[in-house]
């Protein structure tokens, strides 16, 4: 596949950057506010929506295993984070956030303004091509609804 290089491309790649970069300065500030590093913000983020695998928190968030276990006990210490026996597989252990950690995840969630900002000068009809757009760029398939 050939490389692009016209400059409309090289705009949209800048701005996807600059959302990117902003998105990241904002959670790391979000996270700083509920004394989290964005590394532990993102992975009780992670674990409020389900109990997950040690391993799988690692391949969705392109990390050393060893770093999510570092992060899980820091959070696990402030009663945010457990560890769980995966009832299906006993011998796998689930990270899940406490009522506490599901607290101040969806705090964590209503403080982010950023990406809530922007979009909701969009359409619902423009946030869905978005969606779609997006999704297509990472290979997935367009969500249905």
């Amino acid at each position: 596949m050939t490389p692009r290089t016209d400059p409309l491309t090289q705009e949209v790649v800048e701005l996807i950057g600059a959302v990117v970069a902003r998105y990241y300065e904002e959670y790391e500030a979000a996270a700083a506010e509920h004394a989290l590093t964005g590394a532990q913000a993102r992975v009780l983020g992670l674990l409020a929506r389900e109990p997950v695998p040690m391993r799988r928190i690692a391949q969705t968030l392109k990390c050393e295993p060893s770093n999510i276990t570092g992060i899980v006990d820091r959070l696990a210490s402030r009663g945010l984070v457990e560890r769980r026996t995966d009832p299906a597989d006993r011998r796998v252990k689930l990270a899940a956030a406490t009522d506490a950690g599901q607290e101040t995840a969806a705090r964590l969630r209503g403080s982010l303004s950023f990406a809530r900002e922007p979009l909701a000068a969009l359409s619902e009809a423009e946030r869905t091509v978005l969606r779609d757009l997006l999704q297509r760029m990472l290979g997935d398939a367009p969500a249905t609804g």
